[in-house]
């Protein structure tokens, strides 16, 4: 029996590159404590996660802004 068009075979790789999406609390200057959308990338090595590439975090007015510019804490 065939596979289907749709069907697609997923390997065993030993490093992946994730994107993940996670509500967190964050402390901005301006504007005090703001619940964000931020988005990790992680490298995975074996499912595992090594290492966090990049960290980003969407605003309420939908820029794309870096997470370096707000901290957790005052």
């Amino acid at each position: 029996m065939l596979p289907s068009k749709n069907y697609r075979k997923e390997h065993m790789r030993l490093i992946q590159v994730k994107r993940e999406t996670i509500q967190e609390n964050r402390f901005g200057p301006k504007m005090g404590r703001l619940n964000a959308k931020v988005t990790y990338i992680k490298k995975r090595f074996l499912g595992i996660p090594v290492q966090t590439l990049h960290k980003y975090r969407e605003t309420y007015y939908g820029e794309v802004k870096d997470c370096k510019e707000c901290v957790l804490a005052k």
